[in-house]
């Protein structure tokens, strides 16, 4: 080569390195896209990547004003913009090397929707509900961001998922404890509503914490090692929240729903501090206390004895997490022996129940199951009081014998009661118990008692006693 060439070709690489470097192009994150809706009334995040120190220049159609930010010597950029009561479709305009122009963004509601299995199902799995929906399930005023499955070692920044209109060949296979939850909100508030459907089936709860916060609790640590290997999901702890949420935190939304519960059945001791641990971790990194709805596991005859009950009551504690509700399903299953309830519809309803009362303070709205309150031994008898029963309690079904009441004396061992419903609490007795010093209600894997609020809802079951729990093999 000689002088001349040499310094064409310098010249050359001078000149694409400098156009490959100081004019990148502009980049977004999947979530911001197309099609998507953005929280409504609120101040949300923008973001994305391009060449160190570009000036990124964002206008929105819903405002007049245009905003600026430059990109950090890492090549990524931010910026904070305030959205406007809920409507559209809008368009969003990105500038700099290169312009983005997003179209049909709608502002609205934002829900997270994540759990395992019974949240994942979608009219793939053979759900009659949805196939009833599918005809005319058409509607424009709500999306899905549908996460697909991965994991990672690390939190990331992105995803592979696109924003797409609620329509029949997008619907059959969302999550249809979501969809349903999301059609609820959206014929009750009359504005857009945005699902983000983040769910793997089989998967623990320690999946979707932050791996370092379960490692530095003994505890967690302790009952995560139990937690079996296989080839169809994660178990390591983590994994999911890396690859299916931590691309979202910076994602202004309105709450989050959560069913999930199952793989954990055996390690119930330390659910509701794990539990406490995750919504904690997630509204950190959210930089946003959001409310967390969550689902009640549904009765099933697992394989070890009263492993579902435990779970069922470490998810009555977390309730003492503020700005938390759970929806009771024990009335909910058509089949004890299949982990996966058809009814997914009824699922939702009950989570939007709490979103329209609590999030949206939505008056004359059931939501709440009675739950136990306290109890008064009087002789052979005891009387529980149960609160959120407001008009009192009744039998539902063609039997008028109360079911899923249980009494115990001294000797720990539980007969079952009879029972007389006075208003909000119920009197408890049996014969062969003269001294009662404890009651147990529903509370094994598959009681389905028959004893609701007047207004429809099931009691949540419960136990005032402490004593060890038989959790051995089912004969």
């Amino acid at each position: 080569m000689n002088k001349r060439s040499f310094y064409l070709f310098l010249l050359s690489l001078i000149f694409t390195t400098l156009c490959s470097g100081a004019f990148a192009n502009i980049r977004l994150p999947a979530v911001i896209a197309s099609n998507m809706v953005l929280q409504q009334q609120s101040t949300i995040n923008l973001w994305g990547w391009s060449a160190p120190g570009e000036k990124i220049l964002i206008t929105t159609s819903w405002s007049t004003i245009a905003d600026s930010t430059i990109a950090s010597g890492d090549a990524k950029w931010n910026i904070a913009v305030k959205t406007p009561a809920a409507g559209g479709p809008y368009t969003i305009t990105f500038k700099g090397n290169n312009t983005i122009v997003l179209n049909n963004v709608l502002i609205g509601e934002v829900w997270v929707c994540s759990g395992q299995s019974n949240m994942e199902w979608s009219g793939l799995n053979g759900l009659p509900q949805i196939d009833t929906e599918l005809p005319n399930s058409a509607n424009t005023n709500i999306r899905f961001f549908h996460i697909p499955k991965t994991t990672a070692l690390t939190p990331q920044d992105d995803c592979a998922a696109t924003w797409t209109e609620c329509k029949p060949e997008t619907l059959k296979s969302f999550s249809a404890v979501a969809y349903f939850f999301g059609k609820q909100l959206q014929q009750k508030l009359n504005v857009p509503i945005g699902l983000i459907n983040t769910s793997w089936g089989g998967t623990a709860a320690e999946v979707w914490t932050p791996e370092e916060l379960v490692e530095k609790d003994p505890e967690l640590k302790s009952a995560a090692a139990k937690i079996g290997a296989t080839n169809w999901w994660p178990n390591a702890p983590g994994r999911a929240y890396n690859a299916m949420i931590a691309p979202i935190t910076s994602f202004n939304i309105a709450g989050a729903i959560w069913y999930q519960g199952e793989s954990n059945a055996g390690t119930a001791s330390t659910y509701n501090i794990l539990m406490t641990t995750l919504i904690d971790s997630w509204r950190k990194n959210w930089n946003k206390d959001f409310p967390f709805y969550y689902v009640q596991i549904a009765p099933f005859a697992y394989g070890n004895k009263n492993i579902g009950a435990l779970l069922r009551e470490a998810q009555t504690q977390t309730l003492s997490v503020p700005n938390t509700g759970m929806a009771v399903i024990t009335d909910l299953v058509d089949d004890i022996k299949d982990i996966h309830p058809k009814n997914k519809q009824d699922v939702g309803a009950r989570l939007a129940a709490w979103a329209l009362a609590e999030t949206y303070k939505k008056e004359g709205i059931t939501y709440k199951s009675p739950m136990y309150k306290n109890m008064e031994v009087n002789k052979n008898k005891v009387t529980v009081y149960f609160s959120n029963a407001y008009n009192g309690l009744m039998i539902k079904g063609g039997d008028k014998k109360a079911t899923g009441f249980y009494i115990a004396g001294d000797d720990k061992n539980f007969l079952p009661a009879d029972v007389k419903i006075e208003g909000n609490h119920v009197i408890l007795s049996n014969k062969q118990i003269k001294n009662p010093v404890a009651v147990r209600f529903a509370f094994s894997n598959t009681a389905m008692a028959n004893i609701f609020s007047a207004e429809g809802l099931p009691v949540n079951p419960f136990r005032t006693d402490d004593w060890d729990v038989d959790t051995g093999k089912v004969d």
